[in-house]
Order: structure tokens, then C-alpha cells, then sequence
């Protein structure tokens, strides 16, 4: 599954290295929604998790645990239609 375009388009951050234990030593990426909130896809292998988080800042992203934290989509698809909708119902 190419998710290159989903990131993109989207405009996520490139992925990096979480280094605050939130999500298991996975790297991640994100898209800010305002100043303190933002989506997180995690990838876990081969696989993407989608969350809703706030922090402080987007500079605390992967440094700190996030305020809130929760999981949207697991093992997201972008070929399955609810996937996409709960992906569009945070960005526009």
C-alpha cells in the first residue's frame, strides 16, 4: 500500500523517530489541525495507525507524551472509503 500520496497530500511531516515511549519506539508524522492539536499516523512495520493528539506545541511532538491521545483508525487503508472520511472529517 503506497501511503506516499495520503502524507502528502495531507501535508504530514516527514517521519521521525518517537522518543518520548508514546508509541513504542515506532517513528511517526503529522499534520497540524491548530496550535495544540494535530493527526499522528504511527507506523508499526508495514502498518499505519492513525491518531488525534494535542500537545503543548508541534515541537513536542515525539519529545514529550501528548495532553490527549486517541486512536482513530487502526491499520489504516487508504482504499477503504471510512478510512478516508474519518482522515477528511479532522482536515477540512
Amino acid at each position: 500500500m503506497n501511503m506516499e500520496n495520503v502524507f502528502r497530500y495531507y501535508e504530514f511531516s516527514d517521519f521521525f523517530q518517537d522518543e518520548s515511549n508514546t508509541f513504542n519506539g515506532n517513528t511517526i508524522a503529522f499534520t497540524e489541525l491548530n496550535e495544540q492539536h494535530f493527526l499522528i499516523f504511527e507506523k508499526e512495520e508495514e502498518k499505519y495507525h492513525l491518531y488525534v493528539s494535542k500537545f503543548s506545541s508541534k515541537e513536542s511532538i515525539g519529545k514529550e507524551p501528548p495532553k490527549i491521545l486517541e486512536l482513530l483508525v487502526k491499520h489504516y487503508d487508504k482504499s477503504l472509503p471510512e478510512h478516508r472520511i474519518i482522515l477528511r472529517k479532522y482536515l477540512y
